[in-house]
């Protein structure tokens, strides 16, 4: 059947004068919801695992480096089934795939709130992952079908509600499901939502008609899985090993770059493309990609990763508490993520693009370092708020450009592209934001030592062994901690402005969206 992309979504049989946005504004209230809470709930438990994390090493026998297992198996998982996305909605229908991916999603948490080993947790935290890749694909391109071609900033807006709200409200709700009910429950909470969906899905959703039969590039396939798989786990490992002073890592990294220059000579010999580069021909598109990449991947997922560590760490805030706090910043971010995608329907992507990194650029680099131990909590919640907003604004218009620069038939190709990048570009922020944290705290640790007068330390710690009556070697570890807790106090500002200058990284590729590359005469 000859590709006809604008029919794709449709109640009736395809014709040439019916859209999929051609429903009433309360099929696409329905259809909205229902899409929106499938995307929701998946990217939710990118960050809701986040912090049980170091409750699981009791229940599930084994120690911090063997439960971060829990969180890098989701992330390779979901990497790798990115890529077969494409060709799965191509052949079977956007809806389908949707629902399959509640399902397998649904399931999996079920079978992960009852695992009782780590084994079992990471074999089916791999069926979880690839279920949120299945869903985050479909329900990005259902719901940009809903909406007309000048809305659809709009239709972006509501779906960074869940792309950008969603990981910054996870600690909030992992940490009071935790304390109040049960680790468990941070699985279980996905079951009930999930049976939900897939019945209001087969019931309200509307009816596809397949309108492309892809071949499957599976050598490519392989060749970029096995890359994503060795780039992830190295990314992970890393700072548990050393870096490339660990053998192992050194052999991952040989992996990564010998599977991707295979991927690339598959890819250049094959008739059939598992990627079509010739997107990137399009300036637009190639730079939105780049800014998505930098900004989203390599810049915010780092304040994902650090703010609750920082209330945690520095502020020494219980997990609900520091939740609460994180979630300052990430009402805005769901406020400010609909008039985002309004603002880029009235005044276009591109300048909707510049304002938004322009004032995420400046809140990351002016009020996050301002945050330290001594700043007070309620100081600490309203300088997160700016930089809340600028990632309000930052989602909606930057996929709009690049769907927009995207052939229409093209466009699963292109979300997928986009997907693909935030797993990679997040998996290198949070790596950055983990050994930055590590480095400057050794840095600002040395700094201290360096400064101190030992006399005075010396005498110091002969009062506190007096006045608290405790033992030299008591005193030593309670000034060691203190020690530590202000390298990682001073460690911090370091921190915070290096995840920003990914951020200005990624500006840079904003600017290259207003420079003309066309040479064509009358092209200004």
């Amino acid at each position: 059947m000859p590709s006809n992309p604008n029919n794709q979504y449709t109640n009736t049989p395809i014709t040439e004068d019916k859209k999929p946005w051609d429903i009433t504004p309360k099929e696409r209230a329905i259809f909205s919801i229902i899409v929106m809470t499938g995307a929701f709930m998946a990217i939710l438990d990118t960050t809701v695992v986040d912090v049980i994390v170091p409750k699981l090493t009791g229940p599930l026998a084994t120690d911090m480096y063997g439960v971060q297992w829990i969180i890098t198996s989701y992330m390779v998982a979901a990497a790798i089934a990115l890529l077969i996305t494409e060709w799965l909605i191509k052949n079977f229908g956007a809806k389908r795939v949707f629902l399959g991916g509640v399902a397998l999603f649904t399931a999996a948490s079920l079978a992960c709130g009852l695992s009782s080993t780590l084994e079992e947790m990471v074999i089916f935290r791999v069926i979880q992952g690839t279920g949120e890749a299945l869903i985050m694909v479909t329900s990005h391109i259902m719901i940009f079908s809903y909406f007309p071609p000048e809305k659809q900033g709009l239709a972006m807006g509501i779906y960074g509600l869940g792309v950008s709200f969603a990981p910054a409200l996870g600690p909030t709700i992992g940490g009071y499901l935790t304390e109040y009910y049960h680790w468990r429950m941070v699985f279980f909470i996905n079951v009930p939502v999930g049976l939900l969906l897939i019945t209001a899905g087969l019931i309200y959703l509307p009816r596809e008609r397949f309108f492309e039969k892809l071949r499957f590039n599976f050598v490519s396939f392989f060749l970029l899985s096995l890359a994503t798989v060795a780039l992830l786990v190295m990314l992970s490992r890393g700072q548990q090993l050393g870096w490339f002073h660990s053998i192992e890592i050194g052999m991952l990294l040989l992996v990564t770059v010998v599977a991707f220059l295979l991927y690339a000579l598959s890819e250049l010999w094959s008739k059939v493309k598992l990627i079509d580069f010739s997107l990137f021909r399009n300036s637009a598109f190639a730079n939105g990609m780049m800014i998505y990449f930098f900004i989203l991947g390599f810049s915010m997922y780092q304040y994902f990763y650090l703010l609750p560590v920082y209330y945690e760490h520095i502020k020494q805030l219980p997990t609900l508490d520091a939740g609460i706090a994180v979630f300052a910043f990430a009402v805005f971010i769901g406020l400010f993520s609909p008039l985002a995608g309004t603002l880029a329907d009235k005044i276009g992507a591109k300048k909707a693009v510049a304002i938004a990194a322009g004032f995420y650029v400046l809140t990351s680099l002016i009020f996050l370092p301002q945050l330290n131990y001594y700043t007070p909590l309620h100081q600490a919640m309203l300088l997160t708020i700016p930089f809340g907003i600028g990632m309000g604004l930052f989602f909606a218009p930057v996929t709009v450009m690049v769907l927009q620069n995207a052939p229409g038939h093209k466009g699963e190709l292109a979300i997928v592209l986009m997907d693909y990048f935030r797993f990679v570009g997040g998996s290198f922020g949070t790596a950055l934001a983990t050994n930055n944290m590590e480095y400057f705290k050794n840095l600002q640790f040395l700094r201290m030592n360096e400064l101190q007068n030992g006399d005075y330390v010396a005498w110091f710690l002969d009062k506190m062994q007096a006045m608290m009556g405790v033992t030299e070697a008591a005193a030593k570890a309670a000034f060691a901690q203190y020690e530590t807790l202000m390298a990682y106090n001073y460690g911090f500002y370091n921190v915070f402005m290096h995840a920003a200058y990914w951020g200005v990284l990624g500006s840079l590729f904003v600017g290259l969206l207003f420079v003309n590359f066309s040479r064509k005469r009358g092209e200004g």
